[in-house]
């Protein structure tokens, strides 16, 4: 049976320098480990694990991404697929598979940050209850879904993917509604891509991200044990 009380959130790291004090890249410490302590210690304070080759490295970006709830892009035609019963969507049931897909999906081509060991602590988090993730299937298949960090009301999203065509825009879909039916403050991506700023995406300076990150973390918010989404409808048209 796994273990972990999380300590009382303090303003400082007990782990970690201040992300503050990131360097210009964004990198915040070299090495650690990957047990539930460091985990949370990191992720209620806004730094994110992601390797490189074989070193353990922690990030704080500046500026951050972040996906607000009220501003994801959801297209008419995104929202048909939602609503046209193609998908059936889970939260919780596969996320073994989910890392497992976002770590080796076809458009990886063999290189991903979401190595073993890293796949097997995100694991041990997800049994402790900080780690969720939401799934995407096609006729009992596992075609889509994604994946992140919950403390408070503060999620982190690490990684999605898709076998097929709109299951990981689904599941962020999904993802999002969810967040902000229970009550979630900040949904993190960390870093922008093209993609995730024609679903709606944007910057914002690390110190602001880190002001609403520390007040969402202590809030009693919890992932719940099923979606709640309610009818998917299209966003206003943009100017």
């Amino acid at each position: 049976m796994l273990a972990f009380r999380p300590p009382p959130w303090k303003p400082r790291p007990r782990f970690f320098p201040r992300p503050e004090a990131a360097d210009a890249e964004g990198l915040v410490a070299l090495g650690g480990k990957l047990t539930p302590e460091w985990l949370w210690d990191a992720y209620s304070h806004g730094i994110f694990a992601w390797p490189v080759e074989d070193v353990l490295t922690w990030w704080s970006p500046d500026p951050r991404a972040v996906l607000e709830p009220d501003e994801l892009y959801i297209s008419r035609r995104l929202a048909r697929t939602c609503r046209s019963g193609k998908f059936q969507i889970t939260c919780d049931q596969a996320f073994a598979e989910v890392l497992a897909w976002c770590a080796e999906a076809p458009d990886r081509q063999g290189e991903t940050w979401l190595t073993p060991w890293l796949q097997q602590a995100m694991l041990r988090f997800h049994r402790l209850g900080f780690a969720h993730s939401v799934e995407v299937w096609h006729e009992g298949r596992l075609v889509g879904g994604v994946y992140g960090v919950g403390i408070g009301a503060a999620f982190s999203a690490e990684s999605m993917f898709h076998l097929v065509s709109d299951a990981s825009k689904v599941a962020l879909v999904y993802l999002t509604r969810h967040l902000k039916a229970r009550g979630y403050q900040v949904l993190d991506i960390q870093m922008l891509t093209p993609h995730m700023e024609r679903m709606g995406a944007r910057e914002i300076r690390r110190r602001e991200f880190l002001r609403r990150w520390y007040q969402a973390v202590q809030q009693p918010v919890q992932f719940g044990t099923r979606l709640e989404v309610g009818r998917v409808e299209p966003s206003p048209r943009r100017q």
